[in-house]
């Protein structure tokens, strides 16, 4: 019987450079010494060797004018197409030793790398490639491979925004139902609108999908006639387009007559003031489709005069209680910016305060009505401090307690009436060196003398701005050691950049 823990002569013949594991703590079970052994490196090695030296190869590929060489079992073993393809007889490539494959050529330009996952597991991802690759993935049935440009997809939005691919994201991705990546690209077209609107990539913007984001509330913009302007750049390369296509005068005024039509409809022409409702009229959009906005200007007027009968009898309706309810304008009317500098040097507990006011009407004859607002931010938690409560049994002792949240606290300083406002929080934040609108929180309150704050927690996850202490003291270690924060912006990525919009509530 061998002693506990002796290896045999075998073992130590193992290579020192082949990555198998043993675990040092073996279990005498009878006459045998138990080891664990990872030899997995070696193996996908191997099957590496296979694919790239082709040996043993038993089919030949076809894409385009390059040939693949390739194993049925490892074709078979990754995809289930390939699967059904070779290996059930009512497949016409079932016993053929050489297929060809339809590629459209961004997908054949990738397809050595699909191909080479199969093999080992690995493939480079990068935004140009990514829609091909997973194409591919979900023409093949490869759905751990699909499920890894996904998850690339959702962490590079902003990149396919700065590269002109997130209309192709989105329009791929809502096709397949890939939800999650296509409200994220959703969400950062509505809440980075007007950078979108200066890409080439605007003009691909099909009139559907644009109207639909159109009629959304929480788009960010600096006011609705900067929308309008981007909206009518939108028209201007559209009108381009139809020249391209060579259509007949006839055909290319009825095509814009009609997407004039949808898109206008969605402009809330009551939040522009007077001035701005009067300089349209002298716009080259109004002289030729004059008909198809007219309608929509001459309810602006209304809402900015004060026509009450006229307005509530409007805003009866969905339509148009929607177009006189303000978007997340970013102007000076609703609109105040929180910067924080040094955001890892700030102490815990610590408070910044900021004062600052907002209109309460979106019409001009209502420009006195003014509110006052005090808001708070903790950025490294909350700290109540030990007090005594008077009771009428006593004095009852509260002890200190510490929430770790990031917390953000507003406050209305007066109440002339009870207001019914809507409160948006916009978090910028920096992403492949892009600084845009990460993330948009908001909540509808009503605030009165019984509710005169509004306290929002988890503005953002508070391990964000707070890593522990030991992943703080490694980062003090590196050459470069920047915050590795998303929500942190700034040359150094050091500031906290928050925007607050309060908007009136249309009541019905």
């Amino acid at each position: 019987m061998m002693p506990q823990g002796y290896c045999s002569a075998e073992d130590e013949m193992l290579p020192s450079k082949s990555k198998i594991k043993k675990i040092l703590d073996t279990e005498d079970y009878g006459n045998s010494c138990q080891i664990s052994v990872d030899n997995s490196d070696n193996i996908l090695n191997t099957l590496k060797n296979l694919y790239h030296e082709r040996q043993m190869c038993d089919v030949i590929i076809t894409v385009g004018n390059k040939e693949y060489a390739a194993h049925r079992l490892i074709l078979c073993a990754s995809s289930d197409v390939f699967e059904a393809m070779l290996m059930k007889p009512e497949w016409s490539e079932w016993h053929e030793s050489k297929i060809e494959l339809q590629e459209l050529s961004q997908c054949a330009s990738v397809f050595h790398l699909f191909l080479e996952y199969f093999y080992t597991g690995k493939i480079i991802i990068t935004h140009t490639n990514v829609m091909a690759i997973l194409a591919l993935a979900d023409k093949y049935m490869v759905k751990s491979l699909t499920q890894v440009c996904i998850k690339y997809m959702c962490k590079h939005i902003a990149h396919a925004a700065s590269h002109n691919q997130l209309f192709s994201w989105l329009q791929y991705t809502t096709t397949c139902g890939y939800d999650n990546v296509s409200n994220l690209c959703q969400n950062y077209i509505k809440w980075n609108f007007e950078s979108v609107a200066n890409t080439p990539d605007f003009s691909n913007f099909e009139t559907e999908l644009l109207c639909d984001l159109l009629k959304q509330s929480d788009v960010v913009v600096y006011n609705e006639i900067v929308l309008y302007n981007c909206v009518v750049r939108w028209l201007d390369l559209q009108q381009i387009r139809f020249n391209q296509m060579k259509l007949s005068d006839i055909e290319m005024n009825e095509q814009m007559t009609n997407i004039v039509d949808c898109v206008m409809k969605c402009i809330r022409f009551p939040m522009m003031s007077p001035r701005e409702l009067a300089d349209l009229l002298l716009s080259p959009l109004l002289k030729q489709y004059s008909q198809a906005m007219l309608q929509y200007m001459a309810t602006g007027m209304l809402f900015q005069k004060g026509r009450s009968d006229e307005i509530d009898r409007f805003c009866s309706t969905d339509e148009g209680r929607i177009l006189c309810t303000p978007r997340l304008y970013t102007c000076d009317t609703f609109n105040t910016t929180l910067l924080i500098e040094n955001v890892p040097s700030i102490p815990s507990y610590n408070v910044t305060t900021l004062v600052f006011s907002t209109r309460m009407s979106a019409a001009e004859y209502e420009a006195d009505k003014i509110s006052e607002w005090v808001v708070d931010l903790y950025p490294k938690g909350v700290c109540f401090k030990k007090c005594f409560l008077i009771v009428w049994q006593g004095t009852l002792e509260v002890p200190e307690r510490v929430k770790s949240t990031i917390r953000l606290s507003l406050t209305c300083r007066e109440f002339k009436e009870d207001m019914k406002v809507n409160v948006g929080v916009l978090l910028y934040g920096t992403h492949g060196g892009i600084e845009h609108i990460m993330q948009v929180k908001q909540k509808v309150h009503h605030f009165n003398s019984f509710y005169p704050v509004l306290v929002i927690d988890n503005l953002i996850p508070f391990e964000e701005l707070n890593p522990p202490a030991g992943e703080v003291f490694s980062r003090s270690l590196e050459a470069d050691p920047k915050p590795k924060s998303m929500f942190l912006t700034g040359s150094r990525r050091d500031q906290l950049k928050i925007n607050i919009i309060i908007t009136p509530v249309v009541s019905v």
